[in-house]
């Protein structure tokens, strides 16, 4: 097995996590999937995956090789494209992670648009409330809310959104509307319990940041569930700007306590590869960004 075909067969086994699944992707028995990245190892000197009897991870080094294995499989293929006169068609598999209802209102739509726009490109949308390791996971394109740690990966900043306290217009008629944070103090509220609401609420008044504790009467693990909560007139919740907007437009829901928001979080389209990028990613990218871009409730 030459260097090349140990990279692929190391790369599948990261994403992966495992020889066996691995094995199933290529076509290969899992014996050969376990010799070819043995004998990686080998001639590397080092040990790139940590097995365990459940699972397999990446070392260190494997993380650092994994990325370099990525970019020069990328190259190879593009250069056989290119060669091949097929530099521009975008073509192959791309995996793409989003937040769960980000991914639902927005990336969502925009696969199913970029594939019916390029049929021999096929996708795998990872939809989860947490920070995907790109690397690790083999993520091609990654959507982030907030600010960025320093990384290798490019970004591209398409948007931004508010951190929003809302509630029905009918209970609002009902109960008042607040003037202060601090009259959320005994107020009903519709919790978050997965991004941390249960412990305060953050604010800022006249730039000094100030901290309301909420004292839920309703917790859910998803925001679709603290939207919809609130919708129904239960009283106050704290979501994303996006995650409400197509409510508020028709009147489902009000924002309230805008004058003491913290500033708006942005939206970056992370993306690995750079201008090496295969056209696969480079493609949708751009699609993205200008969709994003243009999109009312993200800007």
């Amino acid at each position: 097995m030459d260097r090349f075909q140990e990279m692929q067969v190391f790369a599948a086994v990261a994403q992966a996590q495992g020889f066996s699944a691995a094995a199933r992707r290529l076509g290969m028995s899992a014996a050969s999937v376990t010799r070819a990245v043995a004998a990686l190892e080998k001639r590397i000197g080092t040990l790139l995956l940590t097995r365990t009897t459940r699972s397999v991870h990446l070392s260190e080094a494997g993380q650092r090789y994994l990325e370099d294995c990525r970019r020069i499989l990328a190259e190879v293929q593009e250069a056989e494209d290119s060669a091949a006169g097929s530099h521009a068609q975008p073509r192959g598999q791309l995996t793409i992670t989003a937040p769960v209802l980000f991914g639902e209102l927005f990336v969502t739509p925009l696969m199913v648009s970029y594939l019916d726009q390029f049929p021999e490109v096929t996708i795998n949308g990872l939809l989860v409330d947490r920070v995907v390791s790109m690397v690790e996971e083999g993520i091609d394109v990654a959507v982030r809310i907030g600010e960025l740690p320093d990384s290798n990966q490019h970004a591209i900043r398409v948007g931004e959104v508010r951190r929003v306290i809302c509630a029905a217009p009918a209970y609002l008629n009902a109960h008042g509307r607040p003037l202060h944070p601090e009259e959320l103090a005994g107020a009903p509220v519709v919790a978050t319990s997965s991004i941390g609401q249960l412990r305060s609420w953050p604010f800022l008044d006249k730039g000094q940041p100030i901290n309301v504790r909420p004292e839920p009467r309703l917790v859910v693990t998803a925001n679709q569930a603290a939207i919809t909560a609130a919708s129904l007139g239960l009283g106050f919740t704290r979501v994303l700007s996006y995650q409400v907007s197509s409510k508020v437009a028709a009147g489902e829901l009000e924002i309230v306590l805008a004058d003491f928001e913290l500033p708006p979080l942005p939206i970056h389209v992370v993306y690995q590869g750079g201008r090496k990028a295969p056209a696969r990613i480079r493609s949708f990218v751009d699609f993205m960004v200008k969709a994003l871009r243009e999109h009312p409730a993200l800007g």
